[in-house]
């Protein structure tokens, strides 16, 4: 089980395949960042938003994770508005 919450039913391939790598990490804690906000927003990317996603996940699993908890600068490259909509993005329970 991943934890995903979303279907990949209706995705394109290209967003099939990223749903799936934001899921499977490496680390727990990426794999629920990453792959919550993928479930959240992977329909509704745009195809240079995608390429900001593919980039981004190139990076290994320490190194984003310290930039998405404020440990670590993160490289200009990467230092996208995508990136700051993962970083700002937050999971909302609608049963609490």
């Amino acid at each position: 089980m991943t934890g995903s919450t979303r279907s990949s039913s209706g995705l394109d391939d290209r967003r099939k395949r990223l749903l799936f790598r934001c899921w499977h990490r490496g680390t727990k804690e990426m794999d629920l960042i990453l792959g919550r906000f993928a479930d959240a927003a992977i329909a509704d990317l745009s195809d240079h938003e995608l390429g900001q996603l593919e980039h981004l996940i190139e990076l290994p699993d320490p190194d984003l994770y310290a930039a998405l908890t404020g440990d670590k600068a993160l490289a200009a490259e990467y230092a996208t508005p995508l990136f700051a909509r993962i970083k700002a993005f937050r999971v909302v329970d609608n049963d609490a």
